[in-house]
């Protein structure tokens, strides 16, 4: 996806000459056109997030809406509390975007990972947290963020374009409609793919309706909880329990009194055999390949 986000901040910085970009000494090879486009309002901060999230609120204290860009680890947790303390509380226009988010860095190991950033940053106050699961998202989500000019965290990884048909309803994305859905996916992020993956098996096709949530804390709409209620629901993200995808869905879904028939959920696992490889052994090791959600769907048909 930094390709498309590379883009889209082009476009943006060119229409308005009130967007800054900090980066901690990342992106080379695809911010180019960006710092050429902005001039003195692309900063390389250094490796030094703490002081480019202390300006960058500085910056939008003055009137500026600022990008702060790094990879997701480091751009979450070692600003976390600069980011609390000079954005959120005081609800500055600072929005942190953080590449590879997940186990996307993957044989880099556990410090290159972020598998806790959406619980960390969705439970701040006045904060919003975007993550495509396709490519084509990126654009209309920095559209969106700068128009809210709120704190923002913008998650970034590797995904295809979205399937064709897609309907936004409240934080949900519906890309896979079943005529007569048996029970309900919903994915966070570019695991999106995984899910669309398994569902290519004859045994699962057109059996279950798919969603993909677009942001964190959610907007549930009512109408949909119930559609969902009294069905089997699996929810696959590529991030921790706590404070995850599935965790905010379940007290939504039980607050509006829409409790499904069975709910799976499946996380990310962290490290169980301490060892390290790519996004996709990762993956398979906490059961979010398509192999193991295949096995979880067919266990809803029996």
């Amino acid at each position: 996806m930094r390709k498309e986000f590379s883009a889209a901040i082009e476009k943006i910085a060119r229409e308005d000459d009130k967007i800054v970009f900090i980066t901690g000494d990342l992106g080379y090879a695809a911010l180019e056109n960006v710092m050429e486009v902005m001039g003195p309002r692309f900063i390389n901060a250094g490796v030094a997030e703490q002081n480019m999230v202390g300006l960058a609120a500085g910056l939008a204290y003055k009137g500026y809406k600022v990008f702060c860009y790094s990879i997701a680890p480091f751009v979450v947790y070692r600003c976390l509390e600069q980011f609390r303390n000079d954005v959120c509380l005081h609800k500055m226009p600072v929005f942190l975007v953080g590449n590879g988010g997940g186990y996307g860095y993957g044989i880099m190991g556990s410090t290159h990972h972020a598998i806790e950033d959406l619980a960390c940053l969705s439970s701040l106050q006045n904060v919003n947290t975007y993550i495509p699961a396709f490519a084509d998202e990126v654009a209309p989500m920095l559209e969106q963020i700068v128009a809210e000019g709120r704190p923002t965290y913008l998650r970034l990884g590797a995904g295809p374009n979205t399937p064709d048909g897609a309907e936004t309803q409240g934080s949900f994305k519906h890309i896979v409609r079943s005529p007569a859905p048996i029970g309900t996916v919903v994915a966070l992020g570019p695991v999106a793919a995984n899910v669309l993956t398994a569902l290519q098996d004859e045994l699962l096709m057109n059996q279950f309706d798919v969603f993909t949530a677009t942001n964190l804390p959610l907007d549930l709409p009512s109408d949909l909880a119930h559609r969902w209620a009294g069905k089997p629901l699996l929810v696959v993200e590529e991030h921790v329990s706590v404070g995850g995808l599935a965790q905010q869905l379940s007290v939504k879904l039980l607050t509006d009194g829409a409790a499904p028939s069975h709910f799976v959920s499946l996380t990310a696992q962290g490290y169980p055999n301490g060892l390290y490889g790519d996004q996709k052994y990762h993956q398979q090791l906490s059961g979010l390949d398509p192999a193991n959600i295949a096995r979880q769907l067919a266990s809803f048909t029996n």
